[in-house]
Order: structure tokens, then C-alpha cells, then sequence
């Protein structure tokens, strides 16, 4: 959690980064924001309301990989914002090489949703698409960025060199509610790969997950192998699942779902953890091949 403290000093120091996004999309004169409601597509949709108003666009595509909690925040959260938003259905389960969950399964589902945010835009013509890539984001296994590129989608946060710590301290400043939200990530993400993607696997996924936000977890995963149900939690966050009573509704509601067996991962939760198991480096800290304001 950021402290106070550690907010006030985060935005002073990135201020002139923020002064560039800003710039950026003014540059721009109409956007469509690839909005999904997490805390980095939340925060670029923010600024291109305050930025370009009604010239900015949320754009949310909504598939069985998406939670339907999901769904439902991002249509609070845009309106919220007062932002225009619209919603639209994404269909990246149709296409085998995405069904048979490679390691760069994220490349055809960013595709899929940049072609359908491409037509959008024509269709309103608005100057560019924008997505929610950060400078941190370089430092991880993201293969949806190379969809990105080929669809010349622009990434404000990242030319501008922010940061995911900088972004939450803003978005706190800024009064979004997703400044403290849990890292999210497409349901898929819990199956390994090379293990197929269906449509049946993600509800189960997305039904267990919801159970466990029903009792009051926030920063979790439940990891889909087969019979089995791998349960990851934060540090913070083992003490309840300590008590008999949780583990034994935890463990009925997941087997409702068609699990036979429940497990409780003994290492706190983390991302990355599936791309390490398959074996995927993460790139050199260094990398960034796009210009940083100073």
C-alpha cells in the first residue's frame, strides 16, 4: 500500500511525465481508449476525458475471458468519468491458435481486440487508438504489445515513461478508485499453457474466483489444472484462509463447480508465476524502446 507520503513524492517527481501524456493526447485531438477497467486503462482514460472530452472514446470488449465483475466495473467506472463508452463483444476463443493457450496467447487476443477497436474508430473517425502499456510493462513477457504495434496503437503512459508505482500514486491524487485495485488479468491466464482455453474451463475459473471475492479476498488467483483447483493468495491474506470455516466453504463452493480437489499454493501469490513455470524469461530491465520524458 502507498503511503502518503510516498504519493506526494511519486507525483512530484513524475509531474513532468504526466504534463507529456497530457500533451500527447491533445496532440492527438480524438482517441479511442482500449478501456478495460484496470488500474492503467482507467487512469489513460481519465486524462483523455479531462484532455480531449468528448473526442476521447472507451472502448471495452467483453469475451468469457473477461470476469463478470469486470464488465460491471467498467461500466461504473466510465461512467463515473463521464466518459462516452461503448461495449462490444469479442470472439478470440473462435480462433484455434488462441484456443490452444501457446505462450504468446496474449498476441491473438490484443488482435482481435485491436482490429475490433480499429473499425470503431474509422467507423467515428477518430484520430488514434490508445492503450493502457506502461514503462514497467517493458520489463515483463507481453506479447500482446507486438499486436499493438502492428496496429499502430499508441501508448501514452509508456512514451511518457510512467510507471505502475506512478500511476497508482495519481490515480489516488485524482480520486480513482482503482488506484489501490489488485492486479487483474484475462481469466486464460490461469489455465498453463498448453493446455487448451474453452469457453467451459473460463467459467469454472471465473465462478471460483468469484467465490473467493465473495468472502473478502482481493489479491488472489485460482490456478485452473484439471481436477484441480490451485489457489494463490497474497502474503497478507493466508491468515483467513486459515480459519475452518472459510477453508470448508471455499473448498464446498469450488467443488459445486466441478473441481474434485482444492489446493492452497504455499507461496503467496505473485504475477508471473505461470510464465516462470513455462520456462519465459522476462526482458532485460533495460529494454525500452521508446523515448522517456526527464
Amino acid at each position: 500500500m502507498l503511503t502518503p507520503e510516498r504519493i506526494q513524492a511519486l507525483c512530484d517527481s513524475s509531474r513532468p511525465k504526466l504534463d507529456a501524456m497530457r500533451a500527447a493526447l491533445r496532440a492527438h485531438g480524438s482517441a479511442l481508449v482500449a478501456f478495460s477497467g484496470g488500474v492503467d486503462s482507467t487512469f489513460v482514460l481519465k486524462i483523455a476525458v479531462e484532455e480531449l472530452g468528448e473526442k476521447a472514446l472507451a472502448l471495452t470488449a467483453l469475451s468469457a475471458s473477461v470476469a463478470p465483475e469486470e464488465e460491471r466495473e467498467a461500466r461504473e467506472l466510465a461512467a463515473k468519468m463521464g466518459a462516452r463508452h461503448v461495449v462490444v463483444s469479442s470472439d478470440e476463443l473462435s480462433n484455434p491458435q488462441y484456443a490452444a493457450n501457446p505462450t504468446n496467447r496474449c498476441y491473438f487476443c490484443k488482435t482481435e481486440l485491436y482490429d475490433l477497436c480499429e473499425v470503431k474508430r474509422k467507423e467515428l473517425g477518430l484520430a488514434v487508438v490508445v492503450d493502457g502499456f506502461n514503462a514497467d510493462d517493458f520489463k515483463d513477457h507481453r506479447p500482446g504489445h507486438k499486436a499493438a504495434k502492428e496496429h499502430e496503437v499508441r501508448s501514452p503512459l509508456a512514451l511518457a515513461g510512467l510507471t505502475k508505482e506512478e500511476i497508482r500514486a495519481w490515480s489516488q491524487v485524482l480520486g480513482l478508485p482503482t488506484w489501490d485495485k489488485p492486479q487483474m488479468a484475462c481469466l486464460a491466464s490461469r489455465i498453463p499453457y498448453g493446455t487448451s482455453v474453452t469457453r467451459e474451463r473460463l467459467f469454472q475459473i471465473a465462478g471460483a474466483e468469484s467465490e473467493l471475492r465473495k468472502r473478502g479476498f482481493r489479491q488472489f488467483r485460482v490456478r485452473y489444472h484439471q481436477e484441480i483447483a490451485r489457489i494463490e493468495l497474497s502474503a497478507e491474506e493466508y491468515e483467513r484462509f486459515l480459519s475452518a470455516e472459510v477453508r470448508r466453504e471455499v473448498d464446498g463452493a469450488l467443488k459445486a463447480l466441478g473441481f474434485k480437489f482444492v489446493a492452497l499454493d504455499l507461496e503467496p501469490f505473485r504475477s508471473g508465476r505461470m510464465n516462470e513455470a513455462a520456462g519465459i524469461q522476462r526482458p532485460g530491465a533495460d529494454t525500452h524502446p521508446l523515448p522517456v520524458v526527464s
